[in-house]
This record gives C-alpha cells, sequence and structure tokens, in this order.
C-alpha cells in the first residue's frame, strides 16, 4: 500500500468512525452494529497493507490527524453507549424485580 491508500483507508475509516457516532447520539443501535462491523474488516485490511509502509513527515502528519479524530469519535460513541446501557441495566433491573413479585405473589 502507498501512502496515498493508506491516507485514504484511514480518510474512510474516519467516516465510519463519524457514522458510528451518529448512529450511537440517534440511538440506532442496529446501525451502529453494522457499521462498527465494517469498520472493523477495514481496519483487519489496513494492519496488514500498513506494516510494510513507509511514510513522509506530512504523510505521517495527517494519519496522526486522523487518528486523533477517530480516538475523539469513539470517545463520543462510549458516552452515548454507555447512557444506553444504563437504561437498559435498569430495564432489566425492573424486569427481575417484577418476575420475582410475580412467583412470590402469583399472577
Amino acid at each position: 500500500m502507498n501512502s496515498l491508500q493508506i491516507i485514504t483507508c484511514y480518510e474512510s475509516l474516519s467516516v465510519l468512525t463519524e457514522r458510528m457516532c451518529e448512529a450511537a447520539a440517534h440511538g440506532e443501535w442496529d446501525k451502529l452494529i453494522n457499521i462498527e462491523q465494517q469498520r472493523g474488516r477495514q481496519v483487519a485490511t489496513m494492519r496488514l497493507a500498513e506494516a510494510s509502509a513507509m511514510l513522509d513527515e506530512p504523510t505521517r502528519q495527517r494519519k496522526k490527524q486522523l487518528i486523533e479524530k477517530i480516538l475523539a469519535d469513539d470517545t463520543r460513541i462510549h458516552r452515548h453507549t454507555e447512557k444506553w446501557l444504563k437504561q437498559l441495566q435498569c430495564i432489566m433491573q425492573s424486569n427481575r424485580q417484577e418476575q420475582r413479585l410475580q412467583q412470590t405473589y402469583g399472577s
């Protein structure tokens, strides 16, 4: 993979991560999962191809900027999913309590 291809891959990865962040912000969990799977495949491909690439300084700087943006978006995704997981946990606890009450006192 040459420098341009590597940067193009990182830019694509950044776009996918941004789309994941938008999906998480809107509670579109299936969409988030689908995009994350796409991103995972791209990361796996990039790892293999990037290992042998030599990057000049401007390309390294661009790569660094893209990685920083990807990490910032990942942090935002985590915040959104954390809220959702807490809501899900509350729902599950409520369901468990309801089941216990039904078992104890009947229907």
